[in-house]
């Protein structure tokens, strides 16, 4: 990351004025008070505990030498992907721990329903766990996101299987949730685009288990193009009731549901889905030397392999650490979003797109890339995809 300019810091500052007097709740003379609320349980619990271990375990590394004589108390709020437990999680963050910032919220609906009062408070919402453009749209002083959204992935998969793979009868499956929404209107908006009519839509409950009549009726109206509003388990219920249908046809979720949890289905049941995502999964075993050593702390730490959102968690987290350690002793707020703000070409060491913000631009990110399940692993087929 640049050092910090004097422009950089007092423009930050300024955009910073309106903030609330609680601007500098969590900072003390020996600790930085970080929350999260996030799926610890519930149908996303392997993104939600994935993405808390790998943020944590960036955090413990920073605490081992401190940030300017301050360690990072991480408090992590349990929701089971549920709008009510978020809005009262997010409630004790903000009156009760009173975070400094909020890092990796999982969950779109999640995230949407806390915007308003934790917005009020001042307190920053990084890096969510979540690609809905809500997360940073319209531009907001304390809204930041890594990668690409999930509407522009959908948009660009979908514009490639039309024009690349000719296929013509594009149908959308999604949560009946924000999130599955986003991914709808992502499509319908590029089936209008490309001069072709949707051909069919089905939705269903973010709990639901049983697919039989979501996919029938696809199915039935004889698609040749899905485009997935799903996440983890609801892909491959999905995907396995169609394949058990005797329906062979493709299916293209996005972000949330790249993970390789999705690929490494038992019996191959994803063997060719397709993910749009906005960044690419290392797997350790064919991996950089450094990554491997990495996936190895992981596992040493959660005895767990670490997946996607693992990676997206660490990168978020040694943003924050980042920008913590430039804004100085003296931090504040305004101090830390001027440092964020100052990022350039930050390059995790996973293969990725290059992140960069600044005070206009708080998406690290625009890229699309799209990867196939082939015998149980992700395999990138097409990168830099756009609409």
């Amino acid at each position: 990351m640049r050092k910090l300019t004097k422009l950089a810091l007092t423009a930050a500052m300024g955009g910073a004025l309106a903030l609330p007097a609680t601007a500098q709740d969590g900072v003390s003379a020996t600790e930085i008070v970080i929350g999260t609320h996030t799926a610890l349980s519930g149908p996303v619990s392997a993104w939600g505990v994935g993405s808390t271990e790998g943020t944590r375990m960036r955090f413990e590394e920073a605490n081992e030498k401190g940030i300017h004589g301050r360690k990072i108390r991480f408090v992590v709020e349990d929701t089971g992907y549920q709008v009510p437990r978020a809005v009262q999680a997010a409630n004790k963050l903000i009156n009760n721990d009173k975070i400094f910032l909020m890092v990796g919220a999982l969950g779109t609906p999640m995230n949407n329903a806390v915007f308003g009062e934790q917005l009020a408070k001042g307190v920053p919402n990084l890096f969510p766990l979540t690609a809905a453009r809500s997360m940073v749209e319209p531009h907001h002083a304390l809204k930041f996101t890594l990668y690409s959204s999930y509407y522009d992935q959908v948009r660009a998969s979908t514009k490639h299987f039309v024009e690349k793979e000719k296929k013509s009868k594009v149908c959308t499956m999604y949560q009946d949730t924000d999130f599955g929404h986003e991914i709808r209107d992502g499509v319908r908006d590029q089936v209008k685009a490309l001069k072709l009519e949707m051909t069919s839509e089905a939705s269903y409950g973010p709990q639901d288990t049983e697919f039989v009549a979501p996919v029938t009726k696809l199915k039935s109206a004889g698609c040749d193009l899905v485009i997935m509003g799903s996440i983890i388990r609801d892909s491959i219920q999905a995907v396995g009731t169609a394949k058990k249908l005797g329906w062979d046809v493709t299916f293209v979720g996005q972000a949330a549901s790249y993970d390789p949890i999705v690929a490494g289905a038992p019996g191959g049941i994803m063997e060719g889905f397709y993910s749009g995502t906005g960044g690419p999964y290392s797997y350790p075993d064919t991996s950089s030397e450094k990554i491997k050593a990495w996936a190895a702390k992981y596992k040493d730490r959660t005895k767990q392999d670490p997946n996607s959102a693992a990676q997206y968690g660490y990168v978020s987290g040694d943003l924050v650490v980042r920008a913590l350690e430039a804004a100085g002793k003296d931090l504040t707020r305004a101090k830390f979003l001027a440092a964020l703000e100052s990022v350039k070409d930050y390059e995790p060491f996973f293969p990725g797109p290059k992140l960069t913000f600044n005070n206009k631009q708080h998406q690290g990110s625009m890229a699309t890339f799209l990867a196939r399940v082939e015998k149980g692993r992700w395999n990138l087929v097409a990168q830099n995809l756009g609409y």
